[in-house]
């Protein structure tokens, strides 16, 4: 397998998370992942070893379709693991008796064709985060700096790449910089402090965070183009510098209202629309 997106990206069927990876424009899914779906097993990896030996016994060429890619747990590492492509886990899926398995294929086949749709038109991709943004309870004003940040974010990164960064773990590196100048904490130190796991960190920024979020990457491109750095070394001191930006901004902030920018609050029981409302009517009590 080539081409192979760094990112372990997260689908949801019928609230459940699924890991998938993008190889040469094409999803991958974690096998694991669907047998829990399908089964409701406490045990998906036994039942998929199992399975596994099963179709190898039985001269499935199943196996020909199935490949190993690192995919993000839930302590945060990459393991390798199953995957196969939408006519991979087709063929898996044939193999499990599950009620779940005709909606789950209608499902699985709305993914894949959406990918290609968003290969030929990208502004596709854009609304259906927007949808799911909004279904989950995030507020539209949220929701446009989310999406803002991530088109900055993706230009800080494929700068990175231009200059000699392209390795995930130096793409954390230089994330921990301008974080740690941004806000005084690395990503992992935010994410405890939020009270968070495997959650993705920004989906549980307010809008300040958010803000202050973009300020640090948007000046840390902006940096790295006027002083042309190349290499991870360079590039920290750029992060540093762009994060350092922001978390001259965001003590200013602090300094004149008194109120610290950095906020516990998670939307991990209370989406982001409903705790905001109530902010706002405990601003108007008080």
């Amino acid at each position: 397998m080539e081409k192979e997106d760094n990112e372990t990206h997260i689908a949801i069927f019928n609230g459940k998370s699924i890991r998938r990876k993008l190889v040469d424009n094409k999803w991958f899914f974690s096998i694991v992942d669907i047998i829990g779906v399908l089964t409701d097993s406490p045990r998906p990896r036994k039942y998929w070893s199992d399975l596994k030996v099963k179709l190898i016994e039985e001269g499935s060429e199943l196996s020909d379709k199935i490949g190993q890619l690192k995919l993000k747990s839930g302590d945060g590492k990459e393991y390798e693991t199953d995957c196969a492509d939408t006519e991979g886990i087709f063929r898996v899926i044939q193999s499990i008796p599950s009620k779940k398995a005709e909606p789950f294929k209608r499902w699985l086949a709305r993914v894949g064709y959406e990918r290609v749709q968003e290969i030929e038109n990208p502004e596709l991709a854009q609304e259906r985060m927007k949808l799911l943004y909004e279904q989950k309870g995030y507020s539209k004003d949220w929701i446009e700096k989310r999406l803002r940040g991530i088109a900055i974010r993706q230009e800080l990164t494929d700068e990175w790449k231009t200059r000699g960064v392209k390795e995930e773990i130096e793409f954390a590196i230089l994330t921990n910089e301008i974080s740690q100048a941004t806000f005084g904490k690395t990503v992992e130190e935010y994410k405890e402090f939020k009270k968070l796991k495997r959650e993705n960190l920004r989906d549980h920024m307010d809008d300040l965070e958010l803000i202050f979020t973009m300020l640090g990457e948007a000046a840390t491109t902006r940096i790295a183009k006027t002083k042309d750095v190349q290499g991870l070394d360079e590039n920290k001191i750029a992060a540093r510098q762009g994060g350092e930006v922001a978390g001259n901004a965001r003590k200013e902030l602090e300094q004149k209202t008194g109120e610290s920018v950095l906020s516990e609050d998670n939307f991990l029981d209370v989406p982001e629309k409903i705790k905001k409302k109530r902010k706002i009517q405990l601003s108007y009590a008080g």
